[in-house]
């Protein structure tokens, strides 16, 4: 027997009510992001396309700002027709508060912002947050790690995972970083560490955790994460099409109050969607405020002190000249192969002759039998 026209009529109030009531409860006003429509490799279509795929979550409005677009939905601010029009037009718009954040290409970040990027790992197709992808937190490489580490932590905890798990990416410096964010933990700043799938373990990650996606932030370099990213969202395409993951991310630092998110030329309209998602997220999870926090913390727990500590140490290299040399054979092992150059500084600096080599087991600092001893106490701090 058939639904009768009351029936019909009665269900869809019922239905109707029932849509309003969860736009109500759980959207509420529209986040607004912008997205600029120049600069793509795959034209302004692409864009609008990745715009039109974003505005179908019922939380968020896309504004296109650029030259006036035909046949789409979305509202157009219109611009010239060259970048920097664009972004002048979009700072402005950020700044009236006519959009909440914005994604945009090749956005000249200052000195101490940097980008965090979201990929998904294709050996356990989890999340990962890469911090970072794009600009310069420090013109020094350990203290922008160390600072992308913060980034990083702050966009995790935006992004609603309220005890990020952080691993240092084993690149030029990853063992001085980890050292700076140990102390850091040590003097009361909240961090937990990630532990690599590797046998050795700890939280200083390799190639495989990479692809498994082990801690939730990966701490890098800047050109490193780059790197990473373009692979992550770009293998399975031949590398000229972006269609996995969100993007390289929000630009963070200290003082820096917009959110903008950075993609890239190539990235497809998969990736433009999910970016304006992750930029809007960044706004729900008031990614200003809480970076400013994780800064402040950190400097509460000694950050400046631990990053001017590195500036002496640079300073004091230059100064060191190796000891007049003797003949070395005993070796010293357990020492992180990105160490090695400076635990042979510090015996120098200590009047005691060494050099690097390699033995059976791995790389070894080598000195004579009677500095051995002396030496290994020196380098009780490097020794694993």
């Amino acid at each position: 027997m058939g639904i009768s026209s009351f029936t019909r009529k009665a269900v869809g109030e019922v239905f109707k009510e029932i849509a309003e009531g969860i736009e109500r409860v759980n959207f509420g006003k529209k986040i607004k992001v912008g997205l600029t429509t120049l600069g793509s490799e795959h034209g302004i279509r692409e864009l609008v396309k990745g715009g039109e795929l974003a505005q179908q979550d019922p939380d968020i409005e896309v504004i296109l700002i650029g030259p006036r677009i035909q046949n789409t939905p979305l509202e157009t601010v219109e611009t010239g027709e060259c970048e920097e029009d664009l972004h002048k037009k979009m700072e402005e718009l950020l700044q009236n508060n006519t959009i909440d954040a914005c994604v945009t290409m090749h956005y000249n970040f200052p000195l101490g912002v940097s980008t965090v990027g979201k990929v998904v790992t294709p050996g356990r197709g989890k999340e990962m947050f890469i911090a970072t992808t794009t600009g310069t937190s420090s013109t020094d490489r350990i203290e922008a790690m160390v600072k992308n580490a913060l980034y990083g932590i702050a966009v995790a905890r935006a992004s609603g995972i309220q005890q990020p798990t952080i691993g240092v990416l084993n690149v030029d410096g990853a063992r001085r970083v980890e050292k700076i964010l140990k102390q850091l933990a040590q003097n009361g700043y909240e961090i937990t560490f990630g532990e690599s799938i590797r046998h050795d373990g700890g939280c200083v990650m390799r190639g495989n955790d990479l692809l498994s996606g082990t801690p939730d932030v990966m701490v890098t370099d800047s050109l490193t994460g780059n790197i990473l990213i373009k692979v992550f969202s770009a293998f399975t395409t031949g590398g000229n099409y972006e269609s996995l993951g969100y993007g390289y991310g929000p630009g963070v630092g200290k003082g820096f109050n917009k959110i903008i998110n950075i993609i890239s030329r190539a990235s497809g309209a998969p990736v433009i969607a999910k970016a304006i998602r992750f930029a809007a997220d960044m706004v729900k999870g008031e990614l200003l405020k809480l970076k400013e926090y994780e800064i402040n913390n950190a400097e509460k727990a000694g950050l400046s002190r631990l990053l001017q500590d590195i500036e002496k140490e640079e300073v004091e290299k230059k100064d060191v000249t190796p000891p007049p040399a003797k003949p070395v054979t005993q070796e010293i092992s357990g020492i992180d192969i990105m160490e090695l150059d400076r635990a042979v500084r510090v015996l120098w600096k200590n009047g005691i002759f060494a050099k690097t080599g390699m033995g059976c087991t791995g790389p070894v600092i080598l000195t004579a039998p009677e500095d051995y001893e002396r030496a290994k106490e020196l380098l009780k701090d490097y020794i694993a």
